[in-house]
């Protein structure tokens, strides 16, 4: 609270600064926006675990955005969410499920948004800066808007667009402040892996240093430097981010379409990403606490030395899209496991960024050490035949090694789909229907854990 109030002053002196006529204007040109979210989630578990857990929630967000006075603009926005689980009666035994509230099954609000925007291009630059609180997205951080709150983040961030076709982006993140799906996780290293913190669950509702919520220690924050290239038929990106005295990652991709030459209506494409990162500064990750998956917290040395690739081919035909993904990260040793270090090979991601081809819809193994992935997505867009529908079924399979940190070698699958109904008759309303089915996401082949999960979602933006 006292950042937000810090930067509350820091926007006044800002507005203060212009005479009064001109914020007059700036608030009466001002626009109001917003997104009405209401979500119903239901998982029955299966195999080593038989919970079955549900929740309903409404919330949203409401947002102002101020006109610009010689591209000098402000926007503030309020995010809520609260459970309203009467609409939909809990089965016998069920408990409430955690990724639509905050911490403890509260409802929780916060203000997710207050930032400065400067747009410089009266000096002749397309160059604009982003200052304070805001949704925050690059490949390895992300506002990750799975359930019902996304994160979001104090930034500072400049975006140059003078280069045709590239964007050129430099920012530095200080603060995170967690969403609903944060819930999900208690750390050790599946949190890790798959966008979350690994010192356990730092909770939702507040802003916390990056290093802090991660790993228990204050940093810096993070430093990211982002460039990116993309025409109609190529496209490239490299992000950088350091993440001080902690590791540094560096993530790559790029990819291609082009018509078939046997038929012009057939639109291939195939797409590479690599992740690098290494441990920086003082290795905060020294004798962090983790779950090396027998449920024994151990000390790891704080190494990380880790490798990730994957590939995707496909098509578009019509309405139409198909595609296949491999991944595949390195392996750990058996001396690393036994020293608890887990996450050497390992693919560190715990700020929301999950950009793996291969990630399902919760199943989020891609990263952990060791592990070959493949994906198989089929989709189709009505819009072809005149109906604001689309759809999509998915396949992914995770192959786990021995030395994953994560319940030992086993296989676990997760078919899905997912369809999207925009009516005409309410401009901006989207109703949401989705599944997915995973079947050893933990445990062992022997004792396996799996569910199958089904979620209604109906957002109203306006």
């Amino acid at each position: 609270m006292k950042k937000i109030t810090l930067s509350a002053v820091a926007l006044g002196l800002i507005v203060s600064a212009n005479a009064a006529e001109d914020l007059s204007s700036m608030i009466s040109e001002g626009k109001v926006s917003g997104q009405v979210r209401m979500f119903y989630v239901d998982r029955q578990y299966e195999g080593g675990n038989t919970t079955h857990r549900n929740a309903t929630a409404l919330g949203g967000n409401l947002k102002f955005e101020t006109g610009d006075y010689k591209g000098l603009s402000l926007a503030s926005a309020f995010y809520t969410t609260n459970d309203i689980g009467g609409l939909w009666a809990y089965g016998p035994g069920a408990k409430t499920d955690p990724s639509l509230v905050g911490t403890g099954y509260e409802n929780y609000s916060i203000i997710g948004e207050a930032y400065v925007n400067y747009d410089m291009s009266s000096l002749g630059t397309k160059t604009v800066a982003k200052l304070g609180y805001q949704r925050y997205d690059t490949p390895m951080m992300g506002s990750d808007d799975a359930r019902m709150l996304p994160n979001t983040f104090e930034a500072y961030k400049l975006e140059n667009k003078d280069f045709s076709d590239v964007t050129i982006q430099f920012a530095h993140v200080k603060s995170i402040a967690y969403g609903s799906f944060n819930n999900i996780y208690s750390g050790g290293i599946f949190g890790a892996t798959s966008g979350y913190a690994m010192n356990g669950n730092p909770g939702t509702g507040k802003y916390l240093n990056l290093g802090n919520a991660t790993t228990g220690k204050n940093t810096a924050g993070v430093t990211n430097f982002l460039v990116s290239y993309k025409d109609k038929n190529f496209n490239v990106k490299i992000s950088d981010d350091y993440a001080w005295d902690m590791y540094n990652t560096l993530y790559a991709e790029a990819g291609a379409t082009w018509n078939c030459l046997l038929n012009e209506n057939i639109h291939p494409f195939i797409a590479v990403q690599a992740v690098k990162q290494n441990s920086v500064g003082g290795e905060f990750l020294k004798n962090v606490a983790l779950d090396n998956g027998t449920g024994v917290k151990v000390n790891g040395n704080g190494e990380v030395d880790s490798f990730y690739w994957a590939a995707k081919v496909g098509a578009k035909y019509s309405g139409f899209t198909t595609y296949l993904a491999y991944s595949q990260v390195g392996e750990n040793t058996d001396a690393e496991l036994a020293s608890g270090n887990a996450y050497a090979n390992a693919i560190i991601s715990q700020f929301g960024g999950m950009p793996a081809f291969t990630q399902g819809m919760v199943t989020r193994h891609e990263f952990l050490a060791g592990t070959e992935a493949t994906k198989v997505v089929v989709a189709y867009d009505f819009n072809t035949i005149g109906t604001n529908v689309t759809a999509s079924a998915f396949y992914t399979s995770f192959d786990i090694d021995k030395n994953s940190g994560y319940g030992g070698q086993r296989t676990t699958t997760e078919p899905g789909f997912d369809v999207q109904y925009y009516p005409e008759a309410v401009k901006g309303l989207q109703l949401r229907f989705r599944g997915d089915f995973p079947r050893g996401f933990a445990g062992t082949d022997a004792n396996p854990t799996g569910w199958d999960e089904y979620r209604l979602i109906a957002n109203y933006n306006f």
